[in-house]
């Protein structure tokens, strides 16, 4: 059999840039899947199985969050953690714009442009997660530390819905 052909997309090129250690995963893409059906094809429990949301401020300025895949973030709690009035999605061709991928491929690595990228804070006490590779049908997996020092600007938020 042969070994899978995995993308490399500016995501694996921030990592390899970073130095470090993450594994490739690659799944049957499904249109509104979502972690769901990322965790279920990989075999992983959905919980660290990462999404990416492009969000922004009432003042249009753009931003990730990084939130488990079984959990809906919170956007009042995210904008207080974040100094802001209110935080609303971003519409898919604008994430688009802001980052380079397209939705269901967004990765919070690789981004087109500079972002502020936030996390849920229980995200990082996992001993792994499954973030998107910058494809649709393409997860990499690396621990919190790894995740870090990928992006050092990271900041961990409390933000998950109740």
């Amino acid at each position: 059999m042969a070994a899978p052909k995995y993308p490399v997309t500016p995501a694996v090129r921030a990592l390899r840039a970073a130095g470090v250690a993450f594994d490739q995963h690659l799944y049957d893409y499904e249109e509104h899947g979502g972690t769901e059906r990322a965790s279920r094809e990989l075999g992983v429990d959905e919980h660290g199985v990462v999404k990416t949301i492009v969000m922004q401020t009432d003042e249009k300025k753009p931003l990730l969050i990084l939130m488990h895949g079984d959990r809906a973030v919170g956007p009042g709690l995210l904008a207080k953690a974040i100094g802001a009035k209110s935080v609303t999605l971003c519409d898919p061709a604008t994430a688009q714009k802001h980052t380079g991928y397209l939705f269901g491929g967004t990765s919070p690595l690789g981004t087109r442009v500079s972002l502020p990228v936030y996390v849920e804070r229980t995200i990082l006490d996992l001993p792994q997660l499954f973030v998107n590779g910058g494809k649709r049908g393409f997860l990499v997996s690396l621990t919190p530390h790894a995740l870090r020092a990928a992006l050092p600007g990271l900041t961990a938020v409390d933000a998950a819905a109740p």
